[in-house]
């Protein structure tokens, strides 16, 4: 004869073995002394052996029992995680938050702001993985990651980019570097130079995208740097030349030793987004993770 154990069943023995006795396990559970009994008679008749020694007093479990016990003390306390994880899921408390990030300087924004998120939010799993590796767009759809960074919005089914913050992506160079002497800086200003950049695809950096693309122009030397520090202590060295936003030379402040000029006479403008998916937008720590982003955005754009 099989058994068909059910948690309740579990929840019965453990109730006995804690309370000793009928009455105050039915108590505890929050049953009559009857049902209980009935429960426990069809439980032994599943099992084929007396579970209980009903001639104790208190009520103890018999061998057989204490079998169960251990079952049900190893069973219910994995139940009851998963009650509070689906519990957490339900009202917005806990889930999971992977992020994928095409802006390459966007690590120094980022992380002030998962370091403040993860005290408010300790139960949702957040991860980051650089979009600059992968498709970051196709991998929220498919669910593989559940917020992209992006400067580059694009019509996609179920997805939502939502504004972060504007920033200008500006000409950076020594203060020693001729072409820091200029009010701006254009597109053929770039020919001759060395350009330091940071190790992507062109069409995902502003100075190529923006400006050097479609206006033909090639520097004569590319010249690339994983961090930021590095990229701005090269600049400082006068070994090259580089664009970043704004925001960012202004957070890193390596040195006095670079200037920044506009690009263009009127300037360059790019907007930030959070692309996630719209099932998502509105569970409340993916609320509270674009309000903080937009926070530390402002916080950064004021100093």
């Amino acid at each position: 004869m099989k058994m068909h154990i059910e948690f309740r069943h579990l929840r019965t023995v453990k109730a006995i073995y804690e309370c000793g006795g009928l009455a105050r396990a039915a108590e505890k559970l929050n049953i009559t002394q009857s049902a209980l009994s009935h429960q426990i008679k069809g439980l032994e008749d599943q099992a084929g052996v007396e579970l209980f020694v009903r001639r104790s007093k208190p009520m103890t479990l018999s061998a057989a029992g204490m079998r169960l016990l251990r079952l049900a003390e190893r069973i219910l306390p994995e139940v009851e995680a998963l009650e509070q994880e689906f519990s957490g899921l339900r009202d917005g408390s806990s889930g999971r938050l992977h992020i994928a990030i095409e802006c390459h300087a966007c690590f120094e924004w980022l992380f002030p702001v998962l370091e403040q998120f993860r005290k408010t939010w300790p139960d949702v799993d957040v991860d980051i993985r650089p979009g600059l590796a992968f498709d970051a767009l196709p991998a929220l759809m498919k669910e593989e990651v559940d917020l992209v960074v992006s400067s580059d919005p694009e019509d996609l089914p179920g997805v939502d980019f939502l504004p972060l913050f504007d920033y200008a992506p500006v000409f950076v160079s020594s203060s020693q570097h001729p072409l820091a002497m200029r009010e701006y800086v254009e597109a053929e200003d770039f020919r001759g130079e060395t350009l330091i950049t940071y190790p992507v695809e062109r069409s995902r950096l502003d100075v190529f995208s923006q400006l050097l693309t479609p206006a033909k122009v090639e520097p004569a030397h590319i010249r690339q740097a994983e961090l930021t520090a590095v990229i701005l202590l090269l600049v400082a060295s006068n070994r090259g030349v580089a664009v970043l936003p704004d925001w960012v030379v202004r957070e890193v402040k390596y040195s006095s030793d670079y200037v920044t000029r506009p690009l263009t006479p009127a300037g360059l403008t790019r907007r930030l987004y959070a692309a996630v998916r719209r099932d998502d937008r509105d569970k409340p720590y993916m609320t509270d993770l674009l309000g903080l982003a937009r926070r530390e955005a402002e916080r950064m754009q004021a100093a």
